[in-house]
This record gives C-alpha cells, sequence and structure tokens, in this order.
C-alpha cells in the first residue's frame, strides 16, 4: 500500500503552511479523500504539490501549473508535458533574463547617485561615512520622539 500523509505531514515535509496546502486543494491542483474529518493526501499529490511548489519558485502563473498538471494527468507518453515544460521554462528564462538587464541598469544608476553624492560631500570637507551616520541617528532619534 502507497504511504499516505496528512495535511501537516505535507506542510512539514515542504516547509509551507497547512493553509497552503488546502489553498493548492481549492484551487484544484492537488485533491484529497477524506478518513472521518481528516484530509488524506497520496504519493501521487505529492508529487504533484512538489510541482507546485517548485514551479511557484520559479515565478510560474497557477495557472501555468494547472495547465501543466492537466496534462500530467492526461499525456500518459508525457511528450507534450515535456513539450510545455520546455517552452514555459524557456519563456520564464527570456523574461528573467529582461528583468536582470533592467536590475542592472537601475543598480548602474543608483551607483552613480552615490558616487556623486560621497564626491558632493567630500567637496564640502565631510567624511560620507561618518556624515550618513550621523544622519541616520538623527533620523533614528526623530522617530523615536514621533511615537
Amino acid at each position: 500500500m502507497d504511504k499516505l500523509y496528512t495535511v501537516t505531514d505535507l506542510a512539514t515535509e515542504f516547509a509551507i503552511t497547512p493553509r497552503a496546502v488546502r489553498f493548492y486543494e481549492s484551487k484544484g491542483l492537488i485533491t484529497s479523500q477524506r478518513v472521518g474529518r481528516t484530509r488524506i493526501y497520496t504519493k501521487r499529490e505529492r508529487a504533484r504539490l512538489k510541482i507546485i511548489l517548485r514551479s511557484k519558485r520559479v515565478g510560474f502563473t497557477l495557472a501555468n501549473v494547472k495547465a501543466y498538471l492537466e496534462l500530467y494527468d492526461t499525456d500518459h507518453s508525457k511528450l507534450k508535458q515535456i513539450l510545455v515544460l520546455l517552452s514555459g521554462s524557456r519563456q520564464r528564462i527570456t523574461e528573467l533574463q529582461q528583468q536582470q538587464d533592467e536590475l542592472k541598469v537601475m543598480l548602474d544608476e543608483l551607483s552613480k547617485m552615490e558616487t556623486e553624492a560621497i564626491g558632493d560631500l567630500k567637496a564640502q570637507g565631510l567624511d560620507p561615512e561618518e556624515a550618513l551616520a550621523e544622519f541616520e541617528a538623527s533620523l533614528s532619534e526623530n522617530s523615536k520622539a514621533a511615537e
């Protein structure tokens, strides 16, 4: 007989909340059987949850995951499932590379702003790190006084 899992078993194993397990069930991504009032999940549902969480970590939407899991049920050759995975992965890689490029531009701009601010402080005869520490301390004191 296959091993069976409770909500708590799955939540603990995957470091998620029991509520998350129930959420994925409410979205039709996994299903449970009932033994009394206890939800019981099979090895198959555990595997599906693992796919869901992995897909979520790399940024796939629940709609993407649901479509993929539906193939998991209907495509016994797994060819279509593999092709969907390949296509989706490549699309997500492209999106993340674009985001990475955008982040690089922002980081470069922020670095330039930082360098200019340091130069301006030095031009005024101030040590940038000391001036910043004093400024942040004064902000902290002001926020405590406001409470």
